[in-house]
């Protein structure tokens, strides 16, 4: 089955969810592969699912991609796999993954796998690796090709936030942010914040006088919006990106230290770090910028980055990011900004250590 993401997405919203079986997702949104998994993870989670990472490094890496699959746990009813990386399957594996899914739809095991990749062309949806994806899983295309989808994504999101703006306020929200998700998405997560009371208040209020009647979202207008918008943070992500890719590593430092002190979610920091890093190691793959969505103003900065880079350094930014996600969520010691400062610098030519 194939899915849009704007199609999966309110689906995978629902109380209760089938997830066993092959799940593929590919696009070069960041955002949308991890609003996936924020979707998918409390119905692994209430499934008894144990839930795991695995990054492919090289094609053999799928070996323990089955492997994992194929183990018990005497905890644990299942296991989820959250698979990256862009390594295809061979055809031995094409066929264990193609037996995997037909089981996983039998009910002979409740295991289930999503793999997110960069966006995939029609000629490579009609590969062979793909077929068990598209046959017996599910396939979700996690990309935006007009304003409409990106403005109903958000409007899902601001639901979820309890808040409900204006047509007006729509518009100036898009057009403050650029028509680009991340940022709309930072608006409204701010705004939730910001309007935190009122939505405390609107709860209260609904459970004193029906305790099964959802609380009111809160209205918020062109006012509002343009309160909202006045940020006190000096800089935001969009400035790392930009000092990153320009390789001033001293403006780097600067901005990731005024973040850190404004509270800025690091899973946001992350997503900003990890979709320059995934766009340089496609362009130093011979990909083309037009092609994966880089806004020809800032073509420059990249090939700019790309050159300050070797084929044997970027090779070794995948660990990296995956060390930030596991900080992030606590499974380190090393803190998660440590790490993402490490990320940024190397991202801008400035290396604080020799990784292993």
């Amino acid at each position: 089955m194939q899915d849009t993401f704007i199609q999966a997405y309110p689906k995978l919203l629902q109380p209760t969810v089938a997830v066993a079986g092959l799940w593929l997702a590919h696009g070069n949104e960041p955002l949308l592969s991890q609003w996936l998994i924020d979707t998918m993870r409390p119905h692994w989670r209430a499934q008894n699912y144990a839930i795991k990472r695995i990054e492919l490094i090289s094609v053999k890496s799928w070996q323990e991609v089955l492997s994992e699959l194929g183990s018990q746990s005497l905890f644990d009813d299942a296991s989820a796999l959250i698979v990256t990386g862009n390594h295809k399957p061979d055809k031995a594996v094409i066929a264990e993954l193609e037996r995997f899914a037909q089981e996983a739809q039998t009910g002979a095991h409740n295991h289930s796998l999503l793999w997110l990749t960069s966006k995939q062309d029609k000629r490579s949806q009609s590969s062979k690796w793909f077929a068990p994806f598209a046959q017996y899983g599910h396939v979700i295309d996690c990309n935006l090709y007009n304003e409409q989808q990106r403005q109903q994504l958000l409007q899902i999101q601001a639901q979820q936030f309890g808040l409900k703006l204006s047509q007006e306020a729509w518009q100036l929200l898009m057009s403050h942010t650029e028509h680009h998700l991340l940022s709309a998405y930072q608006t409204l997560w701010r705004l939730s914040y910001l309007f935190a009371p009122q939505l405390m208040a609107n709860s209260d209020k609904t459970t004193e006088n029906n305790i099964s009647k959802p609380a009111t979202n809160v209205a918020l207008d062109v006012k509002d919006l343009q309160a909202a918008l006045v940020n006190d943070a000096q800089f935001s992500v969009f400035d790392l990106s930009d000092a990153m890719l320009a390789g001033n590593s001293a403006q780097v430092a600067k901005i990731m230290f005024q973040l850190k002190a404004t509270d800025e979610p690091t899973t946001l920091v992350l997503w900003a770090i990890s979709k320059d890093m995934r766009q340089i190691m496609q362009l130093m793959d011979g990909q083309d910028p037009q092609a994966l969505g880089i806004w020809r103003s800032k073509q420059g900065l990249y090939q700019q980055a790309c050159r300050r880079q070797t084929r044997a350094q970027i090779a070794k930014w995948p660990a990296l990011l995956y060390r930030c996600d596991q900080a992030i969520k606590g499974l380190v010691r090393q803190p998660a900004w440590e790490l993402l400062l490490q990320a940024a610098l190397e991202l801008s030519g400035r290396r604080l250590f020799a990784m292993q």
